[in-house]
C-alpha cells in the first residue's frame, strides 16, 4: 500500500509561508483527483529518493490570483518517498499550492520544489492572513538592503539615536528608529512614512513586516552606508543596529 502525506501534523511555520504567498501569483486550495508517475528516464533530475507525479487536481478555492482559474488543473510536483520506495497516495487529499500560470490552459507551474503543502484549516488561515496583508496599499515593501545609516549623539552622556534607511523594492521609504537615553532602556520602531514616528512600536513576530526585516536585513551595516559625523558614532550605529537585529530574533518560525 502506497503511503499518504498526512495532513495532521503538517503545519507550516510564518517564514515559509510567507516566502511562498510573496512569491505567488496564485495559491490555490485543491482536491487531487488523479496522480500519473513520472518515469525515471524522463526526469533525470530528480533524486532516487524522491518521485515525479503529473497530478490532475481540482480547484476548491483561489486565495491568490485572477478570476477565471479552471475548475480542473494540472501540475508536476516532486514529493519524497517513504523508507520503501514507495510513491505516496495523494487521491483526494487536499493542499495548497503556490503557483504561476502554466504555458497552456489549465496548468499551473509550483513556484518551488515545496510548493504543495498539505491543506489545513490552520494552514489557510495564514496563509489568507499574509495574502491579505501582502495586497493591501501600503504593506511593507520587499527590503533590499541599507541605504544610509548614521548616529547623532545627544546633549547627555549616553543620549543618542541612529537611524537606519532602508533600500526597498518599490521605493517606499522605511526607516528604522533606535533612541537610547540615560537611564532607560533603549527603544527602536520602523516607519513605513517619510516622517519617523517615534512612538511606533516594534513589529510583532509573525508579521509581514517582522518578515521583511528579519528575513531580509543583512548581518551587517555595509561601510559605503555608514554617513554619521565620525568613525565613533559609525562604531555606535552598529552598535544600535546589532540590537534591531537581536530584538528581531532568527528568521525562522
Amino acid at each position: 500500500m502506497n503511503a499518504q502525506v498526512s495532513g495532521e501534523t503538517a503545519s507550516v511555520g510564518y517564514v515559509a509561508l510567507a516566502r511562498l504567498a510573496d512569491a505567488s501569483p496564485q495559491v490555490l486550495r485543491v482536491q487531487v483527483k488523479k496522480t500519473t508517475l513520472i518515469e525515471a528516464e524522463r526526469a533525470p533530475d530528480v533524486p532516487a529518493t524522491m518521485a515525479r507525479l503529473f497530478v490532475e487536481a481540482q480547484v476548491l478555492n483561489l486565495i491568490r490570483g485572477k478570476a477565471g482559474v479552471s475548475e480542473s488543473i494540472r501540475y508536476l510536483v516532486d514529493v519524497p518517498r517513504d523508507a520503501r520506495g514507495k510513491v505516496p497516495k495523494l487521491k483526494k487529499q487536499q493542499f495548497l499550492l503556490f503557483a504561476r500560470p502554466g504555458t497552456r490552459p489549465g496548468e499551473v507551474q509550483l513556484v518551488s520544489k515545496d510548493a504543495q503543502i498539505p491543506w489545513t484549516a490552520a494552514n489557510e488561515a495564514q496563509v489568507r492572513t499574509i495574502v491579505t496583508d501582502l495586497v493591501t496599499p501600503g504593506a511593507p515593501p520587499a527590503i533590499r538592503g541599507i541605504r544610509e545609516a548614521l548616529h547623532v549623539r545627544g546633549n547627555l552622556q549616553g543620549e543618542g539615536e541612529t537611524q537606519i534607511f532602508l533600500a526597498t523594492a518599490n521605493g517606499d521609504p522605511v526607516s528604522i528608529t533606535v533612541l537610547r537615553r540615560p537611564g532607560l532602556a533603549a527603544r527602536w520602531a520602523v516607519s513605513l512614512t517619510e516622517i519617523v514616528d517615534e512612538a511606533a512600536a516594534p513589529p510583532r513576530k509573525g508579521t509581514l513586516l517582522w518578515y521583511r526585516l528579519a528575513c531580509s536585513l543583512p548581518a551587517q551595516i555595509p561601510a559605503r552606508a555608514l554617513v554619521s559625523d565620525t568613525p565613533a558614532d559609525n562604531d555606535l550605529a552598529r552598535r544600535d543596529y546589532n540590537f534591531v537585529l537581536e530584538q528581531l530574533g532568527p528568521c525562522r518560525g
